[in-house]
């Protein structure tokens, strides 16, 4: 069933409006006629499953025949912090990111980084947040995600140190992950935080990852990580390339809470 994401100000009353780019996309792409149905996601985790009614030139509506929560969301929030990569990597880590269960994607530039973020507020900068949008909601569409997880544009690696410093106040866990020495397996860390392993007899706190670029990161940026109170964790006896090992943590700690 073709899925669409809509502000909540677009649901009233019983009633679906849709507009712009996905009204002509049921109308003239998909070619759908009234009575054929839509899901609906309001970006609050919760679902409709509609019936087409009204065509216009610029908008569709729907009739809303049942409402539900997504059961699609990890039940966690979770953060990607991913170094700014090389060439076109970083539209495949939003992708895999999005149907891996992230809720934000934040680029960053550390030390290693080879690309730099263009300046804040640039109109390159600005196209460039808009096309990893884009790529952010069509793979929330193409795996059924309750809500279009954000992409920010990028920061530096003070900020995201501070930001998940500022998490952990307030109960969040933080862990950048490391090829070096002196790191915890991710399995060693997750077994500390959540030993039971089910999710609906543990309080689940936010989550945030960092992920480093193609060089990884410098060892002054690891002690700057620990001294914030982050967690450092290995992934496994193997070294993976950057845009590999965002989608593999991801995966590592669906199985742990989800699967």
């Amino acid at each position: 069933m073709p899925r669409f994401f809509l502000s909540a100000s677009n649901i009233s009353d019983g009633i679906v409006t849709i507009r712009g780019d996905d009204a002509q996309h049921i109308s003239r792409s998909l070619r759908m006629k009234p009575g054929e149905h839509i899901r609906v996601c309001d970006m609050r985790k919760i679902e409709y499953d509609c019936v087409l009614e009204a065509f216009t030139p610029d908008s569709v509506t729907a009739r809303i025949i049942s409402s539900q929560p997504s059961d699609t969301e990890p039940p966690f929030h979770i953060r990607l912090y991913q170094a700014l990569p090389k060439s076109d990597k970083l539209d495949l880590i939003i992708q895999k990111a999005v149907e891996s269960g992230a809720s934000e994607i934040i680029p960053f530039e550390s030390e290693r980084c080879i690309v730099k973020a263009e300046p804040t507020g640039s109109d390159k900068e600005a196209k460039k947040l808009e096309r990893r949008q884009r790529i952010a909601l069509e793979a929330a569409k193409q795996c059924g995600r309750g809500i279009v997880p954000t992409v920010r544009a990028p920061i530096n690696y003070d900020a995201v140190i501070r930001e998940i410093a500022g998490n952990a106040s307030s109960g969040g866990l933080g862990i950048l992950f490391y090829e070096g020495d002196g790191t915890k397996s991710l399995r060693e860390l997750l077994c500390e935080h959540y030993p039971e392993r089910r999710c609906g007899e543990i309080p689940l706190r936010d989550i945030s990852i960092v992920i480093g670029a193609e060089g990884g990161f410098s060892l002054a940026e690891v002690e700057r990580a620990k001294a914030a109170g982050l967690s450092i964790c290995g992934l496994g006896k193997r070294i993976l390339r950057c845009e590999t090992a965002s989608g593999f943590a991801l995966a590592c700690l669906a199985f742990w809470f989800e699967l």
